[in-house]
């Protein structure tokens, strides 16, 4: 590098600076001011949309997934509702072997459902009683259970106890410990009441799911729907990566002593509608990023161009004394890196202290009943982060070569006279 190279670079910030830091109010300070301003909003948003997004996608989903499993192993039915009672299957522990021998699956556990009718003093109330086994794993359960503990089981007998959702204890009129008479309808038409205790009482948020159910012991609707102990309405299935489930899905259906007649449905055929609603937040989300990167960019083209326009006749005096057209560049360009640099990192700042709070205190609320939780959640992902900071920073440097362009169309005399 020359002398001359060096000279120029630090003539070129030199004048850059004093049009950007100094102290009187002058229309280029306003100008270099706002547009930074408005890049921090720019970069900000763009950071806390992808994030509260991702929040709200992956807290959704995973209620339902830790609610009914990833995949869901039934007897194949057409037309018959998927949440309804189940249809029996025979336990098949050497295919549940090979189901477990897949590298996505967790676990796997038995499951039946059967339509039950609570009944109080005073109320009475439909449920669809879902039954686990003991080698069912409650820390699925236990971010939602908001009082009491699961159900126990026993190797005697059935558990007499049972857990319902707030919304049913609530509208039931009942608290922990309470006891209730639960009616069930078998196959003759007869009536069976059983008192069950009430040991915990739960709440996903999901108003369908909160309506709907209630969970009990797995040996008690055996018993109700007179199957042998091997008889069972299901299997669900739990996954290591939810992202997985259609292609694990397919695995399962497709192994050698799969049953004909069985099918494995993933979560996402249980739940369709909800699920779609999640995928149009991608669009959202997209629409929404791409027109705060126009604002951004645009905002900073118009800024440049102000710039140039308000500093024709420094231009044309720092040509008339010898400056080459990069030397003069070089300060509208140092302006556009000042702009860029400082609204990313401050932008960026912003965002992850709004985020950071949003997690700590949940300022911001939200209808359970329309969003299926009662705060925004928040998930930072921090290569989506770096991305929206690197493809900011060049997205704007290739636009703001453009202005600065105007720089060598500028003549000294025009400009030294220009008004």
């Amino acid at each position: 590098m020359t002398k001359d190279y060096y000279f120029n670079l630090n003539v070129a910030g030199f004048i850059a600076n004093r049009v950007a830091f100094n102290q009187q109010k002058s229309f280029s300070r306003f100008i270099i001011r706002l547009s930074t301003v408005a890049t921090v909003i720019s970069v900000a948003v763009m950071i806390v949309t992808l994030s509260l997004a991702n929040g709200f996608q992956e807290t959704v989903s995973q209620k339902v997934f830790s609610f009914l499993g990833h995949i869901r192993i039934q007897e194949k039915q057409p037309g018959k509702a998927i949440i309804s009672e189940d249809t029996p299957i025979i336990k098949d522990d050497s295919l549940i072997i090979s189901v477990r021998q897949n590298p996505q699956v967790k676990t796997v556990h038995p499951f039946a459902t059967r339509y039950a009718i609570l009944k109080t003093k005073d109320e009475i109330e439909g449920v669809l009683l879902k039954g686990f086994d003991k080698t069912y794993d409650f820390k699925n359960l236990e971010p939602f259970l908001i009082s009491g503990r699961p159900i126990q089981f026993n190797d005697s007998s059935y558990s007499r106890e049972i857990m319902l959702s707030a919304n049913t204890a609530s509208r039931l009129q009942l608290k922990l410990n309470d006891k209730i008479l639960v009616y069930f309808i078998k196959s003759d038409g007869r009536i069976r009441p059983d008192k069950l205790t009430i040991t915990g009482i739960y709440k996903t948020g999901i108003e369908e799911y909160d309506k709907t159910f209630a969970i009990g012991d797995l040996k008690l609707l055996q018993r109700l729907n007179e199957w042998q102990e091997n008889e069972v309405g299901g299997y669900e299935i739990f996954l290591h990566d939810y992202k997985k489930i259609d292609e694990t899905a397919n695995e399962i259906y497709d192994l050698y002593d799969f049953p004909i007649t069985w099918d494995a449905v993933s979560v996402k055929n249980i739940s369709p509608n909800i699920f779609d609603w999640l995928n149009m937040q991608d669009t959202t989300r997209n629409v929404l990023i791409v027109f705060m990167v126009i604002v951004a960019v645009i905002n900073l083209i118009t800024c440049l161009l102000i710039l140039v326009l308000e500093r024709i006749k420094m231009i044309g005096i720092l040509k008339s004394l010898g400056a080459s057209n990069w030397t003069v560049q070089k300060i509208f360009l140092r302006h556009s890196a000042l702009i860029t640099i400082t609204g990313i990192v401050v932008g960026t700042i912003v965002a992850l202290a709004l985020l950071w709070t949003q997690q700590a205190t949940g300022f911001i609320k939200l209808q359970e009943e329309a969003y299926y939780m009662s705060s925004a959640a928040v998930k930072i992902v921090w290569w989506q982060v770096l991305a929206i900071c690197a493809g900011t920073l060049l997205v704007c440097f290739l636009v703001l070569l453009i202005p600065s362009i105007l720089v060598r169309k500028i003549q000294p005399v025009k400009a030294i006279q220009f008004r």
